[in-house]
């Protein structure tokens, strides 16, 4: 299994349309590629120098193959979609691989 997290910091004045464009539109088109199995979306708690608020978007995926195809198939259009907050976030992306999962 793996996970594709996004963690993006959002500029106050961007943050109330975004959190709702984020849950609402983004995260439900995410998983309507059926590449991810699930979504996670948390806040981070540690206060960013920058300002802002900032998240961590965690989507869940069988495999390295399945990620890669979204990226080929799916990441341009749906990353294309974050147009409407240009100049109001930074984002960056980092691939994990789950080792072990206990509970």
């Amino acid at each position: 299994m793996y996970i594709y997290n996004v963690t993006v910091n959002i500029e106050e004045t961007a943050h109330d349309m975004w959190l709702d464009w984020m849950k609402n539109e983004h995260i439900p088109d995410m998983l309507a590629t059926k590449k991810f199995s699930k979504a996670l979306m948390t806040r981070v708690l540690v206060k960013e120098e920058m300002g802002g608020y900032t998240y961590s978007i965690q989507y869940t995926t069988d495999s390295k193959e399945t990620l890669d195809r979204y990226y080929e198939e799916d990441a341009i259009e749906l990353q294309a979609k974050t147009n409407r907050f240009v100049g109001k976030f930074v984002a960056f992306r980092t691939e994990l691989e789950i080792i072990s999962e206990q509970y």
